[in-house]
């Protein structure tokens, strides 16, 4: 399965985007119903959800529903679990492993789970958090976690916070984790420099705010031509027998895996390399 570079955030309370949004290219919409949607206009938000969901042009989604800790989040997650084109559920504010199952319970089978890590607490406990029965990854909520904890910045900061997602995510056996957003739309050069050091810390994707930063991610997140030619002479160089090297390296088990997941990434089948 090729993972998910780009997830594209858009507000419930705005159906008009919805249609929009599935048609900007993210590997997967977002249609938020916390922090983009007021109080008052939560349940409103769950209608046109589910309205937009019964209609001809509905495509398979994520939700963002509210913390499991708030009034809403009981109703959300019964909007979701009633929907089938909802194929993915991201529940912020994820601070224990008790929590996400007990979330995890209340979805359809095939739904994903994806936790956002945002508070010191979620942080502290990821291991724990991680190994939680019926979660798929987890993702970075890099603003929330900056406005809890007093760190000013989005960038280096940020950097031990990121690689310790990365490494639990590898310990525990989920995917890489999924990117905090770069909140300045209009900067190209920033969003490819938040890019470049998520990809080079281990991390598989990025969180967007807006359409014309997702084709940035989903070039950033997927193997260059380069990688993909080293990639290809690997495996066929590992068909050889005894000893291998290529590029003066030796071909070891370790570079032969790296090898198939940048294939991997790319769509591309290393048996039939």
């Amino acid at each position: 399965m090729i993972l998910e570079r780009s997830f594209l955030f858009v507000p419930g309370d705005r159906p008009e985007r919805f249609t929009k949004a599935v048609g900007a290219g993210a590997d997967r919409v977002i249609i938020d119903l916390e922090d983009a949607v007021l109080p008052d206009a939560k349940e409103a938000a769950r209608d046109h959800i589910a309205n937009w969901a019964s209609s001809s042009e509905a495509k398979e989604i994520a939700v963002r529903v509210n913390a499991i800790d708030t009034v809403w989040n009981s109703d959300d997650l019964r909007l979701v679990a009633s929907l089938p084109n909802i194929v993915a559920v991201i529940l912020p504010k994820a601070e224990s492993r008790k929590t996400v199952e007990a979330v995890a319970a209340r979805l359809q089978r095939r739904q994903q789970l994806i936790a956002l890590v945002e508070t010191s607490l979620g942080y502290v406990d990821r291991l724990d958090l991680a190994r939680s029965r019926g979660l798929s990854r987890l993702a970075f909520g890099s603003v929330d976690f900056c406005s809890e904890t007093g760190i000013r910045g989005l960038g280096s900061e940020l950097d031990p916070v990121r690689i310790e997602l990365v490494i639990t995510s590898a310990a525990t056996g989920l995917p890489p984790p999924i990117d905090g957003v770069t909140l300045e739309v209009k900067n190209a050069d920033l969003l490819a420099a938040d890019i470049e050091r998520a990809r080079r810390l281990g991390c598989g994707g990025k969180l967007c705010i807006h359409p014309a930063q997702v084709a940035a991610v989903n070039e950033g997140f997927s193997p260059t031509s380069d990688e993909i030619d080293w990639a290809k002479r690997i495996i066929a160089a590992a068909s050889a027998s005894g000893a291998v090297t290529v590029d003066g390296k030796l071909v070891d088990k370790p570079v032969l895996d790296q090898a198939r997941k940048i294939l991997a990434a790319s769509g591309r089948d290393a048996a039939s390399t």
